[in-house]
Order: C-alpha cells, then structure tokens, then sequence
C-alpha cells in the first residue's frame, strides 16, 4: 500500500487526477489522505466530492473551514457566505448523502505507524498531539450528534482568539474549530490573528507562523496541514510539511508521498 496527501481541492477535480495519475495511485490497494477544504471557490465542487464519495473507503479526510462552511449552507444553518460555486452541490439531488459522509469526518488524524499528524490549518505548539486528537473528537462528537445545527450554527466569529482548558460549550468548540481550521498566525501568548491571510512578509508586529512557535522536532509526528496558500508550501523545515500550493488561484497542486516524502505538482489551467 502507498499512502499520499494532497494540499487543499477547492473543487478542483482535474487537477486533482492529474496527481492520482501521475503517482499510479489505486484506489483499490492505496491511501490518499486530504488536508481539508474540499470545496468552493473551484469550477468542480459537486463532482469532486461526488468521486471521493466513489473512493470513500481508500480517504482518510480532515475537515477544512471551507468544507465546515459547506456543511452549515446545507444544512440551514447559516444563509452568508453563499459562493456561486456551490450552487451545483447544495441543490443536488444526492447533496444529503455527500454532506452526511462529509459531517463523519475528523479535524485531525495521526496515521497507524504514528509517523504523521495532520490537520487542515496546523495544531498550534501548546497541544501535545494526544490533546489535538481529543479536541478534535470533540468537534467530531458534536457534529454526529442532534446538537450539530446549533454548533454549525454558531461556530463563526473570532473569539475566543486564544485557547484556554477551562473553556466550556460553545465558545470552547469555536475556539477548537478555530485553531484546527483557520489558524495561520499567532504571538507569543497564544493569540490568533484570524485576519491574517497574506505571506510571511506581511505578518502583523508581534505575530508569527504558528509552527514557528514549536521547536524543532518537539513531536513524534511530522505535521501535514494545508490552508495556507501564500506560503507556497514554504515552511523551512522537515517536521512541518504545508501542502496547500494555491491551485484553486491559478498555481498548482501538491501531492506528497508520505513513504518517500517526494512532491508531485500539477499546474492548474484555466478551468482547473
């Protein structure tokens, strides 16, 4: 078996089985792991998850904060933030089956062999990885569970922008939600910066990549995330791999293999 991971969709399918061809992956002996952010903003949203639903039981998935925002249009929840690319899958015939399979997923996943964790924004220095995992069962809890439309519902909004154990009921799910799927800067005290969505250059004063607060090597795991397009998969180190390249903005789409560590990019055209 061959395990990959692949940087953010955005419903762009094309780009996406560029890779899968490229790296000879099947779906019938292979694992393809997905960072998050699944849909919007790309020509092929409904089709996208129409053939990962195909592939379902080859995927290994981490919720993004695009794929959370579908779920919430779906299901009522919200009204704001309708995109046009969306249209096609909210009023699909199968929209109800392709959002309960995406409503199972997780926010972070640690692979068998406990070499990689991933999520779809990153897991800020503060959690061990043991604390990632529980937080994300959290949401994981909730979102099967009657409440879901009430957490949907109510999981945007900035605050709390740092994370605290004593949080409780909605405000401590928002704050979970946060880090695990918007997170790109924060400072010395824990505080995120959930405007920020520019490169590194342009990072407010006092403020810093998150994973530019945990040491080197702090974990077991090396970290997989997305999100983060401006990066352009640059994180200068071997611990923290960012896969979102900005396909879904003209550039590319990264894969990586996750025994060989190798990339593999397409470069996206016009319709993706």
């Amino acid at each position: 078996m061959s395990r990959y991971a692949v940087g953010d969709l955005q419903g762009c399918l094309k780009p996406l089985q560029c890779l899968l061809a490229d790296v000879d992956f099947k779906p019938e002996q292979d694992q393809l792991w997905l960072v998050g952010d699944l849909v919007n903003r790309g020509p092929d949203s409904l089709e996208t998850l129409r053939y990962l639903y195909s592939i379902r039981d080859s995927l290994r998935i981490t919720l993004g904060n695009h794929d959370l925002h579908c779920l919430a249009l779906a299901r009522g929840a919200t009204d704001r933030g309708r995109h046009p690319t969306l249209e096609a899958l909210l009023n699909a015939p199968d929209c109800g089956e392709l959002m309960d399979w995406l409503q199972q997923q997780a926010l972070v996943l640690r692979s068998d062999d406990g070499r990689y964790l991933m999520s779809h924004a990153g897991i800020p220095a503060a959690w061990s990885s043991e604390q990632a995992l529980s937080l994300s069962r959290e949401i994981e809890a909730v979102l099967q569970s009657p409440q879901a439309d009430d957490f949907l519902k109510d999981m945007y909004g900035d605050q709390p922008s740092r994370w605290d154990d004593s949080l409780t009921g909605l405000p401590r799910l928002r704050a979970i939600t946060n880090h695990l799927t918007r997170m790109r800067a924060s400072n010395a005290d824990g505080k995120l910066e959930l405007t920020f969505k520019g490169a590194l250059a342009d990072i407010p004063p006092g403020y810093r990549p998150w994973f530019e607060w945990q040491k080197p090597h702090a974990r077991s795991e090396t970290l997989i995330f997305g999100h983060w397009a401006a990066l352009e998969c640059q994180t200068g180190r071997d611990d923290i791999i960012a896969l979102d390249s900005g396909c879904v903005w003209g550039r590319e789409m990264t894969i990586l293999d996750m025994d060989s560590r190798e990339l593999h990019r397409c470069t996206c055209t016009g319709d993706a």
